[in-house]
């Protein structure tokens, strides 16, 4: 058994009944047009098949006893029926309908006795499409790592009728940790060698994060505003989700001379500031997001990037300007000059740098202390790249890519976005409790897209 990484134990460590630690997908697929009425019922038999199981997938947290500091294990067998379910929708078979069992599943917990995913085949939609609903233990994988796995499932239009496998029948295999070698078993040494290895990246940290202070102007600790998004959180989740054509994304990019992932950072300002203002609850200080930035290669393809190669910026969302266009060139601006600093450092200079200005973070989600202090930052906004070809599943086509993330106390609301070829897909997750209304965030969303194409 490996020890795992600082950031990897964090999400095991943090993890309760109303504090699941798993990020999760909703994939639509359009069936294709000589899909009999048995085609459901094959997609379902591929799932259930037997055969060999990808490492990653046989792969869950341990912890000695319940407790201490927790290490991977693989398991030699797994039982796919307790992780590949199948439902349909209720009611009318609306996408609205579908995101209420999303919802659902999204809140329960993965069983910590059993390898940490689960997939949840979803049919009954009343425009007759599936969706596969699948979450994996956020120590596991990243959305990166998630959506390169979802595109080695997935074909071409050139390769569309390939037989198809399920995510864990991968070919492309991972090392398995040999139990028998000194660095799998258990001893105060391996639990010394990821707290050695923060340990003597903290000067270099400490140098990167005081740089980006002075330089960049970054959000010092506790300069958010307080918010309704900034409260303890419950069990119950809202999922939901909406697409955009991704045309219509680039075009305002390209008008107004900025990146793709800067009008997807101004179209939640803008429709946080509309949410925000319907409620009565708008402050005057700008929303402050934390936004992942992923060390990844650009070029990895294989399954073995797996855990989290995640940095992070903070950066104003600019929601007490209210220009469309004046509010999206102060947030390129920013992302801009954070992004600047970090093509200056290692990943690992920049995943100590990221650790040590978000360290105070840490402090206002601990029991209790969740809304009696100003929070280090408001939400998280993550863009994971998509796949940029039309990708195809037993011969169905992928219509959109919901992404599902992690709530947590005095963050209740997260969004992550990705996309299709065609397409820009939002996934919204969020406490049921606090924020109960979510979709007509979306509805925001779509006005500002608007405003946003008049303006520029």
């Amino acid at each position: 058994m490996e020890w795992m990484s600082p950031l990897d134990a964090l999400f095991v460590l943090g993890e309760g009944r109303a504090h699941p630690m798993h990020v999760g997908s909703v994939l639509l697929f359009e069936p294709p047009a000589d899909a009999g009425p048995g085609w459901v019922d094959t997609v379902w038999e591929t799932l259930r098949a037997d055969g060999p199981v990808h490492p990653l997938f046989r792969t869950r947290p341990h912890r000695i006893g319940g407790v201490g500091y927790p290490r991977w294990r693989v398991e030699p067998r797994v039982d796919l029926n307790s992780h590949v379910r199948r439902w349909g929708v209720p009611g009318a078979g609306s996408v609205a309908d579908l995101f209420e069992v999303v919802s659902l599943l999204h809140a329960a917990v993965l069983d910590p006795d059993r390898p940490a995913w689960e997939v949840h085949l979803i049919e009954g939609l009343a425009d007759g499409r599936i969706a596969v609903y699948a979450k994996m233990h956020h120590a596991l994988a990243d959305g990166v790592t998630a959506m390169h796995l979802l595109e080695q499932t997935l074909t071409t239009e050139h390769d569309r009728h390939r037989p198809p496998r399920a995510p864990w029948q991968q070919l492309r295999s991972l090392p398995t940790p040999d139990p028998a070698s000194p660095r799998s078993r258990p001893s105060v040494l391996g639990l010394a060698r990821p707290l050695r290895a923060a340990a003597d990246l903290a000067p270099a940290a400490a140098r990167v994060a005081w740089t980006a202070l002075r330089l960049q102007h970054t959000p010092w600790p506790w300069q958010a505003p307080r918010t309704v998004l900034n409260t303890p959180v419950g069990g119950a989740r809202r999922c939901t989700g909406r697409s955009w054509p991704l045309e219509r994304v680039r075009q305002v990019a390209k008008s107004a001379g900025t990146t793709v992932n800067d009008v997807v950072l101004a179209l939640a300002a803008g429709g946080l500031r509309g949410y925000l203002s319907e409620r009565g609850a708008l402050p005057g200080k700008p929303l402050i997001a934390m936004v992942p930035v992923s060390l990844h290669p650009s070029s990895t393809t294989s399954t073995a990037a797996s855990g989290n190669q995640l940095a992070a910026v903070l950066c104003p969302l600019a929601t007490d300007v209210a220009d469309p266009l004046a509010r999206l060139h102060a947030i390129s601006a920013a992302m801009h000059d954070r992004k600047r600093l970090y093509r200056k450092m290692s990943p690992a200079e920049a995943m100590a740098a990221s650790a040590l200005l978000l360290t105070p973070a840490a402090l206002t989600v601990l029991p209790g202390t969740a809304g009696r202090a100003d929070p280090v930052f408001n939400l998280v906004i993550s863009n994971v790249p998509g796949p940029r070809d039309p990708l195809y599943w037993h011969g169905a086509r992928l219509d959109a890519t919901y992404p599902m993330s992690i709530p947590i106390d005095g963050l209740a609301l997260n969004i992550t976005v990705t996309g299709t070829a065609t397409s820009l897909d939002v996934g919204l997750t969020a406490c049921r409790r606090t924020l109960p209304d979510i979709d007509r965030l979306l509805d925001h969303f779509d006005t500002t897209l608007a405003e946003l194409e008049n303006a520029s």
